[in-house]
């Protein structure tokens, strides 16, 4: 049994694989069980850790620092495919002011902090390594601990305090503390999920902007005779004229029809314009110009060439060429309607109205094959987290500062990956993965990632707790870990009317927590506070690092 022993005890990469897995696995199993209706999800993992930690199952040092940033890599590379897409509308639709609450909660952090270390008689370096281990910010406390290292050379401190003790400490809590704020946020305030999920999807896909099918009568003596081509532009919005019904007979509209007294259009345009478009060609008509027989079919066709990224709807002259109307397009679960200057993604679903051999030749063009797409692309994966890694490793020296900023192992990748999935096209980097492959990809990172954490912190952390020294640093990180967070969630639901779902990606992006991530998109359903987290992490992972910098050197 000796074999199985050094698996267990060993120094091995086969024993670090087993800690892992057992650690995971019960991390997921418990963090499924649900006390007075909550359950903390995958973040029970990192409890787990930290159990097994205290218990002596320990990693090889450099295995374990290399899964745990590996894993930080791997989930926030996921998000950001993700949600790179709605991630500039997002900055256009209230960014600035996600930004602010973002920018409040960070100095609401740094100010008990700093009243900690003058109230609480503790030093300013063991103070900061309380605070990032409350806000779950790695960076910030290796940032600290480069501060202190030079303070220390240069003379200005004596002695250098293992400040990651302080961090070890505060961090669990600081993971339970940041969901523990959006569970009272959400039961002060007697939020229903639902329903907070449902405001939610109509305030960023609202109805009336979402593409429609409405049939409409010609009878306007102004529209009688003129071709398709000379009204659509006095339309003024989205219209696609899917087909025609004259006299018996189904007629497949281009540019040059002429519309004539009489006719029924099935016309693809956002709700919102029915009205107005009734208005301008005639009256409703309650004719289904679908149910008669014709050699017309819809049907859905999936972009899955790589070279059509990036190159507009109107460029492939599908209509001229093939004779078919591409009336609506779904990208990522959302609809709207065809526009000829939209630039095309890799699994875009175009909804194509022809004949059947037409539709087949445009299918070919386009692609559609899901055997394609369901191949991962994992040159552009790792290309852009090189890419990521380069960019978060450059420094940035601000006067004053005696170490550069950095954007760090999880800022840079975050970044890349949301500049991928927007103009990747233009260097040929197609970042689209399935979103199976891309939940696999961002949970696997990170389990790595809390239990990683969980393992280095177990050995000292009951000991510290033990030393009574403990708990008082763990009171004081749970101060600093919920005021801040619990004030401006109230602040920001009460008086701003933001809603609950959004305020979840805020708390956990302003605290550049995954965890807390994780359990917000568990609890949502769906990846919409990611968008929020997106938003706001960037600007945050910078403040993080300047802070807790900017703390030592001031209060050293």
């Amino acid at each position: 049994m000796h074999w199985l022993n050094e698996l267990f005890t060993g120094d091995s990469v086969a024993h670090a694989v087993v800690v892992y897995s057992i650690v995971i696995a019960l991390g997921i199993g418990l963090g499924k069980i649900k006390v007075y209706g909550v359950s903390l999800g995958i973040t029970f993992v990192l409890f787990v850790g930290i159990l097994a930690g205290h218990l002596g199952l320990t990693i090889n040092h450099h295995v374990m620092e290399f899964a745990r940033e590996f894993g930080l890599i791997l989930f926030v590379f996921s998000i950001g495919l993700q949600v790179g897409a709605g991630f500039f509308s997002s900055l256009r639709h209230g960014g600035m002011m996600l930004n602010l609450l973002a920018l409040g909660i960070i100095l609401l952090h740094a100010g008990i902090t700093i009243l900690i270390h003058f109230i609480g008689d503790i030093s300013m370096p063991m103070a900061v390594g309380i605070m990032s281990g409350a806000v779950t910010n790695t960076p910030g406390l290796g940032a600290a601990q480069e501060a202190i290292r030079q303070l220390s050379d240069g003379g200005v401190l004596t002695e250098a305090p293992d400040i990651g003790l302080g961090y070890a400490v505060a961090y669990p809590f600081g993971v339970f503390g940041i969901i523990l704020s959006m569970i009272l946020v959400k039961n002060i305030f007697r939020i229903h999920l639902t329903t907070e999920i449902d405001a939610f999807n109509q305030q960023k896909f609202p109805i009336e902007e979402l593409p429609d099918q409405i049939f409409i009568e010609v009878t306007h003596p102004d529209l009688f005779g003129r071709k398709i081509s000379d009204i659509v532009p006095e339309l003024h919005t989205e219209v696609i004229f899917s087909r025609l019904y004259r006299k018996g007979e189904i007629i497949f509209p281009d540019k040059d029809t002429h519309l004539l007294e009489g006719d029924i259009v099935l016309i693809i345009s956002k709700k919102v314009n029915h009205e107005m478009l009734v208005h301008r060609i005639g009256k409703e008509s309650a004719l289904d110009v679908r149910t008669i027989p014709c050699k017309l079919m819809s049907k859905q066709v999936i972009v899955t060439r790589t070279k059509l990224a990036g190159q507009t709807l109107g460029s492939l002259r599908l209509r001229s060429n093939y004779g078919v109307n591409i009336t609506r397009i779904n990208r990522a679960g959302v609809e709207f309607v065809a526009n000829p200057n939209l630039r095309l993604q890799v699994g875009d679903k175009l909804t194509v109205v022809g004949e059947e051999e037409h539709i087949d030749s445009v299918a070919g063009i386009l692609g559609n094959s899901l055997k394609r797409l369901n191949e991962p692309n994992l040159i552009p994966i790792f290309i852009g987290i090189l890419l990521g890694i380069l960019l978060g490793s450059i420094p940035v020296f601000i006067p004053g500062i005696p170490t550069p900023i950095r954007l760090g192992m999880a800022g840079g990748p975050l970044i890349v990956a949301i500049l991928i999935s927007n103009f990747g096209y233009k260097i040929s980097l197609v970042s689209y993965t399935t979103p199976g492959a891309n939940l696999m990809l961002r949970e696997v990172g990170i389990v790595l990632f809390l239990a990683s954490v969980g393992i280095k912190a177990g050995d000292k952390f009951i000991p510290t707790l033990a030393s009574g020294e403990g708990f008082i640093w763990m009171a004081y990180g749970a101060v600093i870990t919920i005021v801040p967070l619990l004030l401006t969630g109230i602040f920001a639901r009460k008086y701003l009317k933001k809603n609950f779902i959004e305020l979840c990606g805020l708390l956990a992006g302003s605290t550049t927590d995954p965890p807390a991530l994780a359990y917000a998109n568990s609890i949502a359903g769906s990846d919409a506070p990611a968008i929020t987290y997106a938003t706001v992490y960037p600007m945050t992972m910078f403040l993080r690092i300047l802070v807790a910098q900017l703390l030592i050197i001031l209060f050293v």
